[in-house]
């Protein structure tokens, strides 16, 4: 079976254009997804530029081969342009119209305007450019797992390729002198991948904006909107986890006279205290431990892991930190922090360990605040 390549170019641009619409619309939906916007306008364009080609003898060939692969060099600038948007990087549209602007150029040079060698050279480099740079940014971001950002940098990747052994294979079998270029085998072949790759491109590049956003969700469900850590449930679920695989030391932490930080100097004071605490503690953790906020001013630590020596050798090493906090602009301010330790052992649940914790907490609390309380001592002393 043979089919028409100028019927393929327009069901590739009629494919192409409502793929577009839908990024657009789902873009409407989700403002704040600007890759979304990139990416419908780079198949709008791609669109009208895979039309123009289908016109080829129908219009002037000024059209249908300077504007037309123009446009369609600037479709996949600016998918590129989508892809680092999406990154959170700077869209450089400058530069994903570049190939199309040189393109523009060079027509009006006749060695290149006439030569059909020449043009597929240029156009198929520019394509496998901006293909192969697209999946290079997608796979930079992969230390955030989304699932479908493989599928992405697959789809980007086989496209650009696709132009790449195209070169090759031009310079091995140019077309002949005088053949239409629509009837090259190669105009059907490209028909058919850009068909594959619009289709493909609108599940996978939606599939990242989605899963994006339920990642987001989920980590702001987890998260303590002041102060960035882990929120009660969070902590306890991720804590329960960890004592069970490894075992470790929790230890709670209570900001002594916190109440009257904030009369004094006011919430936004206060708020400013937890946050340093937080940034504080987090940087002098070990890797793999884990901290969240229960409530108010306190704060919890499960370290793996750690022996009780040194977990009683973190804490007290967290505790002089934080009391050595000095803020200029408020020389009257001081801070300090009570923490209670109860190391986990084989058949103690987690619920147990926070209560011992919690005992040897108020032990540190009522013994004079800005201290360390490990939970076998605290029992030790009140028997």
């Amino acid at each position: 079976m043979q089919l028409d390549p100028a019927t393929l170019l327009i069901v590739s641009a009629a494919t192409t254009l409502l793929v577009g619409a839908l990024f657009l619309a789902t873009w409407r939906q989700a403002p704040e997804s600007r890759s979304l916007a990139f990416w419908g306008a780079a198949h709008l364009v791609g669109a009208v530029g895979s039309a123009g080609l289908a016109l080829r003898g129908q219009i002037p060939d000024l059209v249908s081969i300077g504007v037309a692969n123009a446009i369609v060099l600037a479709a996949y600038g600016l998918i590129w342009s989508g892809v680092r948007s999406f990154e959170g990087l700077n869209p450089r549209v400058g530069w994903a119209m570049a190939g199309a602007l040189v393109w523009c150029a060079l027509c009006f040079v006749p060695a290149f305007h006439d030569s059909i060698v020449l043009r597929i050279l240029y156009a198929s480099a520019v394509a496998t450019l901006y293909c192969g740079a697209a999946t290079v940014e997608i796979w930079r971001g992969r230390d955030e797992r989304l699932a479908s950002r493989i599928t992405a940098a697959a789809v980007l990747g086989l496209h650009g390729l696709f132009y790449c052994v195209r070169i090759p294979s031009t310079l091995l079998a140019p077309p002949r002198p005088g053949l239409n270029p629509l009837a090259s085998p190669w105009v059907a072949i490209l028909c058919f991948m850009t068909l594959l790759f619009s289709i493909a491109s609108a599940f996978t590049f939606m599939a990242l904006v989605k899963e994006r956003a339920e990642r987001k969700q989920r980590i702001a469900a987890s998260t303590d909107a002041l102060t960035g850590v882990r929120n009660r449930r969070a902590f306890a679920e991720a804590a329960q986890v960890a004592m069970t695989k490894q075992g470790g030391a929790l230890l709670l932490f209570d900001l002594d006279r916190f109440k009257a930080v904030n009369d004094v100097h006011g919430h936004a004071v206060g708020d400013a205290v937890l946050v340093g605490f937080c940034a504080m503690t987090a940087s002098l953790l070990p890797r793999g431990a884990l901290l969240g906020r229960l409530g108010g001013e306190e704060f919890a630590c499960f370290l793996p892991e750690v022996s009780p020596a040194e977990a009683l050798a973190r804490a007290e090493g967290l505790r002089h930190t934080f009391a050595q906090l000095v803020v200029p602009e408020l020389p009257d301010l001081r801070v300090s922090v009570s923490i209670g330790i109860a190391q986990a052992r084989d058949g103690v649940g987690f619920e147990t360990l926070m209560l011992r914790a919690d005992a040897a907490l108020y032990t540190a609390k009522h013994g004079g605040r800005d201290r360390v309380a490990v939970a076998e001592m605290a029992a030790a002393r009140a028997a």
